[in-house]
């Protein structure tokens, strides 16, 4: 069974209703599916992939643990406190569709959740010692002080490091993402950090740039954000020139800091036409 399989069948496991509230069921299942590129929970994979994979339960709990922290994340950030999106994906935000309480439950229910399912795993994986590990990793990449919620709480102040601010709100999932995959493959955990962080740091470049000059159908969420918002940007800070120079940077460091492994030469082959699909289209000639 392929990558993407794998994490579509985990995360609907994992969010099959049962007895929860039925508007909360709903309300979840509306965040997570159908979902984007499943980008993290596939560099979870690829991580542990390239570790050896002797560990599938747990490999793939992580994954789509992963992958329900970012969904929350989103549900969150979309909220009326934050940027008061109406579309994500192509279609209403969570609290558009279903109140701002249920969203909030919802975001809220997707983090427990997440752990919930790392923990479950215990009972069927091949190497629980490596447990504590895989919560240790993915609970500081979405935690103080430079998990995504600590990147979410930068927006709130008066000065902001630019770079710092994107390490915490993206970088630090993705490098929570490959090194919890080593970590449920017993692999070497640090080694990939590096890797998950430069790519993290490309995404939010990306989506900076996105937010600029793409438009809200190509995007599938609103854009001019960051303008709207008096958000810190690598397009605000580095102009649309230098933020392109910037992305396709961070896109080489995250390729040569993947550790030697067997498939290294695909696996950065890939990562470097992610980085290449992340350009937005509508990009002006002279941003080049």
């Amino acid at each position: 069974m392929d990558a993407n399989r794998r994490i579509e069948r985990q995360l609907t496991e994992a969010l099959a209703p049962g007895a929860t509230p039925p508007l909360l069921s709903l309300a979840m299942h509306h965040a997570v599916f159908p979902g984007g590129a499943r980008v993290r929970p596939r560099l979870c994979m690829a991580a542990a992939a390239a570790c050896g994979m002797d560990d599938p339960v747990l490999v793939d709990a992580t994954a789509a643990a992963i992958e329900m922290l970012h969904c929350a994340s989103l549900v969150h950030d979309d909220m009326p406190c934050f940027d008061d999106a109406a579309t994500r994906r192509g279609r209403l935000t969570v609290h558009r569709a279903f109140s701002e309480p249920l969203a909030l439950l919802a975001g809220d229910a997707l983090i427990v959740l997440a752990f919930q399912t790392i923990a479950r795993a215990a009972a069927q994986c091949a190497h629980p010692e490596r447990l504590g590990a895989v919560m240790r990793i993915v609970g500081d990449s979405v935690g103080t002080p430079l998990g995504i919620v600590a990147g979410q709480a930068w927006e709130c102040e008066t000065r902001v490091d630019v770079a710092a601010y994107h390490r915490a709100k993206t970088a630090a999932l993705f490098a929570g993402a490959t090194m919890a995959g080593a970590a449920a493959a017993g692999g070497p955990v640090e080694a990939w950090s590096h890797v998950g962080m430069r790519l993290g740091e490309a995404y939010q470049v990306a989506d900076d740039i996105g937010d600029a000059i793409s438009d809200a159908e190509q995007l599938g969420k609103p854009v001019g954000q960051d303008a709207a918002h008096d958000r810190p940007s690598a397009v605000r800070e580095l102009g649309l020139k230098g933020a392109v120079k910037r992305l396709e940077e961070l896109a080489d460091l995250a390729v040569e800091a993947i550790p030697p492994c067997p498939g290294r030469a695909e696996l950065g082959a890939l990562m470097r036409h992610e980085a290449r699909r992340l350009v937005p289209k509508t990009l002006p000639a002279h941003a080049l």
